[in-house]
């Protein structure tokens, strides 16, 4: 099974336990992984013995680096039925929304690579912790998608520009990065990881969401910290300015032409601009619109909205390219539908957020 899926037994109570088990696949979520976690949550959900419930990842390299996107291309690619890879979003997205609205404290247990698919559900998560070693990203615009999984909801509660630069670029965040614009709560040495569920095993859950949920909070800060001193320093303290400055005003052509143009010199930073540069254009306008559309917008309604981009993205041709161009054939080099961003047509960008979902329509069926 691509998921193992464990009730462990507490004082009173029980924990419920998912660890992602494709390790060969950095624990990437393939549709069956999606659909058989879902299951489990709507049947822990009103499981009177189940009292809070922990994600982790298996392997040393990875929670989950993001959507099984070889699955998702051989959808793309085939004669089967088209709607199919629009329904692997809408089922990756209910799981997100899910997470997010549990009646129960869910923690997530991140290290590795956590990107994509695997940010969406460890954002979702009340209590977010990570190892020292973990790597964070949305990276979808070197494939030719969107920052997804509810990004246009945390994407948008970030430090002023620094959401919209991590979907502009892709832009890689270590631990202190995480920690410094609220994407993790808490870093935790991998050795402490089966300690922590040993000390939750001690206790007595009472199966009352908001007296556990007080119980689980001084627990886990409690839990001893490593030594921040000794962590990664944060590239974002280093860089904050220069994104502030490049990335302020209100047209996208502008702000993409400072940042390639901006003379900044360090290896992170030339690593986010190579994504930029070599990243789909179309992409490009989807992020900047994206969050500013989803401003006033609920929980629910972000989903919704990234439901119909998502569908949109798979009809088009540059998804199917940028996974064939960097997965596939791994030439590196798509060949997008528009050269640059000041190329996109203003129609091309509208009809990805057409039609709109509502409770009528809304194939998630989200409540």
């Amino acid at each position: 099974m691509p998921i193992q899926v464990q009730e462990i037994a507490c004082r009173e109570g029980n924990i419920g336990l998912i660890t992602l088990d494709s390790p060969t696949t950095l624990n990437a979520l393939s549709g069956s992984m999606i659909t058989e976690t879902q299951a489990i949550l709507d049947e822990w959900a009103d499981a009177d013995h189940i009292s809070l419930v922990i994600f982790r990842g298996t392997g040393d390299r990875a929670f989950c680096a993001g959507g099984n996107i070889r699955e998702l291309y051989g959808a793309l690619s085939g004669d089967g039925d088209p709607d199919a890879p629009a329904g692997f979003f809408a089922n990756e997205y209910r799981l997100d929304y899910t997470i997010h609205c549990f009646p129960k404290p869910v923690i997530a247990i991140g290290h590795g690579v956590v990107m994509g698919g695997g940010l969406g559900i460890l954002s979702a998560c009340r209590y977010r912790l990570v190892t020292p070693n973990v790597i964070m990203a949305m990276p979808e615009i070197t494939i030719g998608l969107f920052p997804d999984v509810g990004a246009s909801w945390f994407l948008n509660r970030l430090p002023g520009r620094i959401g919209l630069f991590m979907g502009l670029t892709g832009a890689r965040l270590n631990v202190s990065d995480a920690l410094r614009v609220g994407l993790a709560d808490m870093a935790i040495l991998p050795d402490q990881v089966d300690s922590l569920i040993d000390r939750l095993r001690e206790e007595r859950w009472s199966g009352e969401s908001a007296a556990d949920d007080s119980r689980l909070f001084r627990l886990v800060n409690q839990l001893e910290h490593p030594d921040y001193r000794a962590l990664p320093a944060s590239e974002l303290a280093r860089h904050e300015q220069d994104i502030a400055r490049l990335g302020a005003g209100d047209e996208l052509p502008v702000i993409v032409e400072n940042l390639l143009e901006a003379d900044v010199d360090s290896d992170w930073w030339r690593g986010c601009m190579a994504n930029l540069r070599g990243g789909c254009p179309v992409t490009a306008w989807l992020v900047w619109t994206q969050l500013k559309k989803a401003q006033q917008m609920s929980l629910k309604d972000v989903f919704r909205m990234e439901l119909t981009m998502a569908a949109r993205c798979t009809r088009r041709p540059d998804l199917r390219e940028g996974i064939r161009a960097r997965l596939i054939d791994k030439d590196q080099s798509p060949t997008w539908s528009f050269p640059t961003v000041r190329d996109v047509p203003e129609s091309i960008v509208d009809e990805h957020f057409e039609p709109e979902l509502d409770d009528s329509n809304d194939p998630m069926g989200l409540q």
